[in-house]
């Protein structure tokens, strides 16, 4: 996990557990003041809604407590793609040109230019040099791909 991945996931876990968890336990009590449970639609909304705040927030706090952050700018690392870098790359089919940051799967957005690690093109140039040519299978044509700039920032 990059550090902006972490930062991320502590702020939506800190939303979580000082808005989202009082607003809801509010909503509980205000519809049990409505009377029967079994056929109170605003309770059992409400009930449902905190299953999954609960949920997610046991599923970010496993993932921060096991994640190894990785802080690129530490690394002595030059000239190869690799976890957290930001890389640009030309594709040699219509001469346009993308960038993409390497990110885990939680801070993976494509329409910001974050790419997972897991993500079948970062697979393909994780590990890859400056000027390498990739050669890139979408379903059933092939795409070819320069690195023409690697970042670690």
């Amino acid at each position: 996990m990059t550090i902006n991945g972490q930062l991320a996931l502590r702020e939506e876990l800190r939303t979580l557990k000082s808005e989202d968890r009082p607003t809801i336990i509010k909503a509980i009590a205000t519809a049990r003041e409505f009377g029967d449970l079994k056929e109170n639609a605003e309770y059992h909304a409400a009930k449902e809604k905190q299953s999954f705040v609960e949920g997610r927030i046991k599923n970010i706090e496993s993932k921060l407590s096991n994640a190894e952050i990785i802080d690129v700018t530490t690394l002595n690392i030059s000239g190869k793609v690799i976890f957290g870098c930001t890389v640009s790359l030309l594709n040699l089919d219509d001469n346009s040109k993308i960038t993409y940051k390497i990110v885990g799967e939680d801070e993976s957005n494509i329409e910001e230019g974050l790419l997972s690690y897991k993500a079948p093109l970062a697979k393909a140039i994780i590990g890859k040099n400056i000027n390498d040519i990739i050669e890139f299978n979408i379903q059933d044509f092939k795409k070819n791909f320069e690195i023409l700039k690697i970042k670690y920032i």
